[in-house]
This record gives structure tokens, sequence and C-alpha cells, in this order.
């Protein structure tokens, strides 16, 4: 009898947890469809926006992209809106524009506008909460910051004063690319493109190659030590 009523006692103990699970999870996705309505109803109905797509909640239109987003972008342009298209990427809204006269019509008459780029958390940590001039918000504190940055860093003057590194960096290159033919072997062009980029700017920025003389870069030459 002892051993029945604790086998009783399991069962229910265990239909219990089961229905206090599912009632906790149906109110979980019951919560997120009514914020995804909540949502879509307060965007339409405050905004005048442009045609878009039906989304998904959490994902919008990510799964409508496909393989080729370029293409997936030109069957939704021809069957939501020829000129502007709005897509959710996740919960992020895009803008999308489809055609040229679009395009010209916001960077000449609307530019100010869609002059700011959104923030995001890599910048804002990376970047000391996007005061850089790629990120920082258009205003007085931006046009200070390109003004400086043109005058001091991508001046004529400053432009000539590393043509030395960027001539001693060609030169290595055909060095290394004449004693790579000459000894029979074989060369990546492509990474030997990016290793010189990689070296200018490291010279120009640090005042040191990127890359060793033996091809290693210095960030491998220090793991290995």
């Amino acid at each position: 009898m002892r051993q029945n009523g604790l086998c009783f006692t399991t069962i229910r103990c265990v239909v219990a947890r089961a229905s206090l699970a599912s009632s906790v999870f149906s109110v979980f996705i019951l919560s997120l469809v009514f914020l995804f309505l909540r949502r879509n109803g307060s965007t339409s109905g405050k905004h005048n926006l442009p045609p878009s797509p039906p989304r998904l909640p959490l994902i919008g239109n990510l799964h409508q992209l496909g393989s080729l987003p370029h293409r997936s972008l030109r069957d939704l342009a021809h069957k939501y809106g020829q000129n502007l298209m709005l897509l959710y990427l996740g919960q992020v809204p895009t803008l999308v524009i489809s055609s040229a006269e679009m395009a010209r019509e916001m960077v000449k008459n609307h530019d100010i506008v869609f002059s700011n780029r959104p923030r995001s958390t890599a910048p804002s940590i990376l970047l000391f909460g996007c005061e850089d001039v790629g990120f920082s918000p258009y205003g007085e504190y931006w046009r200070q910051a390109r003004k400086i940055s043109v005058v001091e860093l991508l001046s004529i003057k400053r432009v000539q004063e590393f043509q030395f590194v960027r001539d001693e960096e060609t030169a290595a290159m055909v060095n290394r690319i004449r004693s790579v033919c000459v000894n029979g072997s074989t060369i990546n062009i492509g990474e030997t493109m990016i290793a010189i980029a990689n070296n200018i700017v490291s010279r120009c920025v640090l005042g040191k190659s990127f890359m060793e003389e033996d091809g290693r870069s210095r960030i491998e030459s220090y793991q290995g030590r």
C-alpha cells in the first residue's frame, strides 16, 4: 500500500510539473505573439511606411533572403515595391532602395536625414561610444572630426610624406615575387597584395611593418613565442 501511495504521489508530482512547464511555455509564446502584434499595429498606425512583405517574429524577413540575397531582393522589390521596400533583418528595420532615381533623390535632397549610421553594440564599445568619424552622428562634432582628419591625415602633404613607405613596400613585394619565381615555387598574389596593404597602413600608423621578412605576420610571431 505504501508503494502504491508513493507511486501515485510521484505521478501527481510529474503531472503537476509537466502542466506547470506547459503553462509557462504557453504564456511565453502568447507574450511573444502579443508583443509582435502590438508592435506591428503601433508601427503601422503611427508612420506611413513603405510596402513590406510579411515577416516572422524575431527573425523578421531573414528567411526570405535565401542563398542569393541580391536576387531575393530583386524578386521582393518586383512584388512589393519597385522603388522603396521595408525589410526587417531580425528586429532591425531596413529600407531597401531599388531604383537609381530614388537613390539619387535620397543622396541629393535627403542626405542629412540618411547621413547617420545606426548605433550598435560593437562600435559603441570599440570606438568609445561611436565618437569616431565613421560612426559619430552628423553634427558639429562630426564636422570638426572630419576637418581634422582631412587636414592632418589625408592632406596631400601628409600623403606625400609617406611616399617612401609605399615605394619600399612595393620594391619588397617585387623582390619577394622575383625570388619565388627564381626558386620555381608558387605565390598567392591575393595574399601578397593584402600583405603589402597591411604593411603600408601599419608603417604609416604604427611605424612598424605588419609582416616579418619571412612572410609571417607579427601576430603569428608573438603567438609562437
